[in-house]
């Protein structure tokens, strides 16, 4: 393997060499989302393909991105343009309970500074931060798409909308983890 260093455009991301192995029931998955394109767009199937990386792997590293290329005859940069714009792909390892609160106008105006605070503060991490015990992530991410229900936040797939502190401390699903 060659020697691991950080790219230009993240000290979060490492460049190598490396190439990801899936098992064929995987490659089987992967095939069946090119195949939903016309042969020449199968770049299209990039950010399912992303997915399921980021599924087995549990992040998007190098040596996946590596793989997507082959994979998709693109240029390595081409999967990471895409891997990279996009908050619901993770470039580094994540908590089991990733939670991902909205930094964007509307959210700040309606509260979200405070509720950043308050989550980060129960954690006993900072936003960018993982739990000692590897539990919880806490990311600051654009735009979730959920404006008119700000503040907000995702926690795995799961919105959770209109926030305050004592929302937050209430809910039943947050309380154990929160």
């Amino acid at each position: 393997m060659a020697a691991a260093t950080p790219t230009s455009y993240t000290d979060k991301i490492v460049k190598t060499d490396e190439v990801a192995e899936f098992s064929p029931e995987i490659i089987d998955e992967m095939n069946m989302h090119v195949a939903k394109y016309p042969l020449e767009r199968k770049r299209s199937a990039l950010i399912p393909l992303l997915m399921l990386v980021q599924r087995e792997r549990g992040w998007i590293d190098n040596p996946g991105v590596n793989f997507l290329a082959r994979f998709l005859d693109l240029e390595v940069t081409d999967v990471w343009e895409t891997a990279t714009f996009y908050s619901m792909f993770n470039l580094r390892p994540v908590g089991r309970h990733h939670i991902q609160i909205c930094k964007t106008l509307s959210c700040r105006i309606m509260g979200e500074p405070d509720i950043t605070e308050h989550v980060c503060s129960r954690l006993g991490i900072h936003p960018g931060e993982t739990t000692a015990d590897g539990k919880f992530t806490v990311s600051m991410v654009e735009c979730l798409g959920s404006c008119g229900t700000a503040p907000m936040m995702q926690i795995g797939f799961d919105y959770h909308e209109d926030l305050t502190i004592d929302k937050n401390d209430k809910r039943r699903d947050h309380q154990r983890t929160l």
